[in-house]
């Protein structure tokens, strides 16, 4: 489970599915019984917990219709990408099962001036379009024969990187799966591509202490 500050306060809270029972019940020993509200709860103290589903479950109504679809295994295509660095995958349930991790050296920004600078900066831009190009390639040999079996497409790195990836026209299939949830993670690895299967099947959780 991790936790992180929420604009206009309270936190976002990542609870892996399987333990999402427990989790509310822990939420019940802390704030108080709860009553529900589709995928709200507000607890007796005032605490409030709202619940988002993981990206590519069904859509539910109420928190049973969650505690139903949010551990149910499902296909789910990854794509992380920063500068010159891209991870695609596909994650059966828990399990990462395909992968590919690419990366490009992509030059940082010069302090120089003049011709100097442009001349730089048309490298750095040829050096990304590349690494975005190669990224491209990577998501159609891996994504797109998934993509009838794919429930969503998790992203996350940094967004334009991300969009430059999934660009080109044979990419569209695989980037209407695209789900709103965008995953913050460092230059992406193999180890970090691992830890992003943990974050796309999590429930999310905005959490507002009494206060908040």
């Amino acid at each position: 489970m991790s936790a992180r500050p929420a604009a206009g306060g309270g936190r976002w809270v990542d609870v892996a599915p399987e333990r999402l029972p427990r989790w509310l019940d822990n939420f019940a020993t802390r704030h108080g019984a709860y009553t529900e509200d589709g995928l709200t709860v507000v607890a007796a103290d005032g605490a409030s917990a709202e619940l988002a589903a993981p990206p590519g479950a069904p859509a539910v109504a109420d928190l049973a219709g969650l505690l139903g679809v949010a551990a149910a295994p499902r296909r789910i295509g990854l794509l992380l990408a920063r500068k010159g660095a891209v991870a695609v995958g596909v994650a059966d349930g828990a399990e990462l099962v395909t992968s590919k991790v690419e990366t490009h050296y992509v030059q940082g920004r010069t302090a120089a001036g003049g011709w100097s600078q442009q001349r730089f900066a048309r490298r750095r831009d040829n050096q990304a379009r590349a690494a975005a190009a190669d990224g491209a390639d990577i998501v159609a040999r891996l994504l797109l024969p998934e993509v009838r079996t794919l429930a969503a497409l998790v992203t996350g790195g940094d967004r334009a990187a991300v969009d430059a990836v999934l660009a080109p026209p044979a990419c569209a299939p695989v980037a209407a799966l695209r789900a709103e949830r965008f995953l913050d993670v460092p230059e992406p690895r193999r180890a970090v591509l691992v830890a992003a299967v943990t974050a796309a099947r999590a429930v999310r959780i905005l959490v507002r202490d009494p206060g908040d």
